[in-house]
């Protein structure tokens, strides 16, 4: 087996149409995507497919496990724009190797987002 990349990061959420609205926000480069015969609608980002999808009994929205790291440009300025539209800081930032940072922000839904920059 080979692992090539990340295809795809599911966030799970109480409301989709609402996480979407605020994803599409917070990565302004995400492009909208839809899969008409799924009546199903997502985010791409680069080649990772971004899916807001339901929170249910088997998978909850919230910090509880694995973080997806985004690469930023700009670490305090990505920081400052998931403030400014209702993230939260939850971990960090912290200094890591090569003079980057890294630190977590929580989306409305208590799902954390990983920046390193």
């Amino acid at each position: 087996m080979t692992i090539q990349t990340i295809a795809s990061v599911l966030i799970h959420v109480s409301d989709v149409a609402a996480a979407l609205q605020w994803y599409q926000r917070a990565f302004p480069q995400a492009v909208a995507q839809r899969l008409e015969e799924f009546d199903f609608d997502y985010l791409k980002i680069g080649s990772v497919d971004l899916e807001i999808v339901p929170a249910d009994e088997k998978v909850a929205s919230g910090a509880a496990g694995s973080v997806v790291y985004w690469q930023v440009e700009d670490f305090d300025q990505a920081i400052a724009h998931l403030v400014s539209i209702g993230g939260t800081l939850y971990r960090g930032p912290l200094n890591i190797q090569d003079g980057l940072r890294m630190c977590q922000i929580r989306d409305p839904w208590g799902n954390c987002i990983g920046l390193r920059g």
